[in-house]
């Protein structure tokens, strides 16, 4: 008994190098593929190796005992199949076998049955935890010791079944048993532990980056949209500068330092052109720069005596990945610049390219709205200040004070097209607008015409993308009823529907035709301007009846003018 307790002591001495070494893998890239269920091919190839290797160091770490070893090889077999399935414990269990089996020894073969048998029977629980849906059951270490345990017990009965002679495989199992059952069923819930440990330490390290990534994300939010300048890079620096607690922040354009808050803002001043050899190649290459002081050199480009001792540069980059700046996170000479910081660093890096993008976006948006409205009275004014020319000349000789009222509305169709405050107006602007261009339509048609404008007084305030009426009533009278030989009839009607505002112009000529190419420039700038603004549930839509007639209806949200 003594000597079996000396065997299990000996043996635990032995794990315990085993987990040593296990212990300072698990601080390398080596070990992540193992800290959650391994389905991945490339995890699953690395999972066989990592286990492989610790299946083999078990038996080298093995005490020999009666030509034969008391080993922990067990560990790697089963963790093996655990976490890596049937397939990968099944190929563990092979390698640490075969092995085995080349050490020779009368248990050589019943050794290497049992390791591969080791391997199998991780695998199958890791099945049936899949299966049940029980994945946290796999890294829980007293499931894992126990799965150890009953592996370790199916060893010994197969040792008893293949070797021989079968006194000799009798009396081994009874010197081994105590020793191989309590040190591989504890050290495989340690190895468990260790990775338990490590994959705590990553989501707790993963958590601070995403709590100070969203904090600074909700802070910054729509600084670097209004423009990536001077002040708005000052403010997104010093939110930075706050939130990380690193030595100092700097944001950089291609040519010039924008912002610089922390330590040296002395001789590090905005406006400055870039002369850091990181910074320049940073930009150049599209590359993070990282001089932590240590392995690569940091030297202050500006002042050689520069409390700052190591820098992180990372690219900022536009459209089409092409780099527009750089953000620079530093450390003092004081302290280690850690990976942390460069995890956080090139987050934010991401965050703020994407505001600089978001802001360029919006504004190239609205630009090609201002270009669209542009493009709208280019369309319209040429036409119809030829027909209303030619009508006050028809109209001034006789009756001047018929003409002197055109001319009036002539002003105020003039003054609405080119003086809009915005790119919306309110509705009771757009129907002034448009009475206007009516009126003298109306004086050009005599008889022709007549007009019915029906507006909803809760809706006169609404709002509405600039110039979007005009050219729809535009269009009815000159594809509608401008062609009619009797009398034309436009209708304008606004109401409330539900949530939205629905804006009717209606002809009475019906002669709309669906063209494959669109509803000409006008009604399709109108259209794609409102679903941009507003989504693809608003815009226009069109109802006709062939020489009855044509109805275009516009919805856009119901939203009202400020007061």
């Amino acid at each position: 008994m003594i000597e079996s307790l000396n065997l299990v002591v000996s043996l635990l001495q032995q794990m315990c190098v085993y987990l040593v070494i296990a212990y300072l893998l698990s601080k390398t890239p080596l070990f992540i593929p193992l800290m959650h269920v391994t389905i991945r091919l490339p995890y699953r190839i690395a999972c066989y190796l990592v286990f492989s290797m610790f299946c083999i160091m078990g038996t080298y770490f093995g005490l020999r005992i009666e030509d034969s070893i008391a080993n922990t090889r067990a560990i790697g077999a089963v963790l093996g199949g655990l976490l890596g399935g049937p397939m990968v414990g099944l190929a563990v269990g092979l390698t640490g076998g075969l092995h085995r089996y080349s050490m020779g020894g009368f248990t050589a073969l019943a050794c290497a049955i049992s390791t591969m048998t080791e391997g199998l029977i991780g695998g199958v629980f890791h099945r049936y935890m899949i299966q049940g849906g029980r994945h946290d059951k796999l890294f829980n270490p007293l499931t894992v010791g126990l799965v150890t345990l009953f592996a370790e017990v199916v060893q010994m009965l197969i040792i008893i079944v293949v070797a021989r002679p079968f006194e000799d495989a009798v009396h081994l199992v009874e010197s081994i048993a105590l020793p191989m059952l309590t040190a591989n069923s504890v050290g495989a819930a340690m190895f468990m532990r260790i990775l338990l440990d490590r994959r705590t330490i990553i989501e707790k390290q993963s958590s601070v980056f995403s709590a100070k990534a969203l904090k600074i994300a909700a802070r910054a939010d729509g600084v670097l949209r209004r423009g990536f300048n001077q002040e708005n890079s000052m403010k997104v620096a010093r939110i930075i500068y706050e939130e990380t607690g690193v030595g100092a922040v700097a944001i950089t354009d291609r040519t010039k330092t924008l912002a610089f808050i922390g330590i040296g803002s002395d001789h590090h001043l905005p406006g400055m052109p870039l002369t850091s050899l990181q910074t320049l190649q940073a930009i150049a290459n599209n590359q993070v720069m990282y001089a932590d002081g240590n392995e690569v050199a940091y030297q202050c480009s500006i002042k050689s005596d520069c409390p700052l001792g190591a820098s992180l540069v990372i690219p900022l980059q536009g459209e089409d990945d092409q780099v527009i700046g750089a953000i620079k996170l530093y450390e003092p000479k004081t302290k280690l610049f850690s990976t942390i910081n460069r995890t956080l660093g090139e987050g934010i890096a991401r965050l703020l390219s994407n505001q600089i993008l978001a802001g360029r976006y919006e504004r190239q948006k609205q630009m090609l709205s201002q270009s669209e409205i542009k493009l709208l009275h280019a369309q319209v004014n040429p036409h119809f200040l030829f027909n209303t020319l030619n009508t006050l000349s028809a109209v001034i000789r006789s009756n001047p004070e018929r003409a002197r009222v055109l001319v009036q509305y002539l002003s105020t169709f003039f003054r609405k097209n080119l003086k809009r405050p915005s790119e919306e107006a309110c509705l009771s602007d757009e129907i002034e607008h448009v009475n206007a261009y009516l009126q003298i339509e109306l004086a050009r048609f005599n008889d022709r015409l007549s007009v019915e404008i029906d507006v909803d007084d809760n809706v006169a305030d609404a709002r509405l993308p600039a110039f979007s009426l005009q050219p729809l009533v535009e269009n009815a009278i000159k594809h509608g009823t401008s062609q009619l030989l009797g009398g034309g009839h436009i209708r304008i009607a606004a109401r409330r529907d539900g949530g939205d505002l629905l804006l009717t112009v209606e002809d009475n000529a019906g002669l709309y035709e669906a063209k494959p190419g669109g509803d000409g420039l006008g009604m399709n700038l109108v259209d794609r301007r409102i679903k941009t603004r507003y989504g693809e549930r608003y815009g226009l839509a069109v109802e006709h009846e062939r020489d009855v007639f044509t109805r275009i209806n516009m919805r856009v949200p119901l939203e009202t003018v400020a007061a």
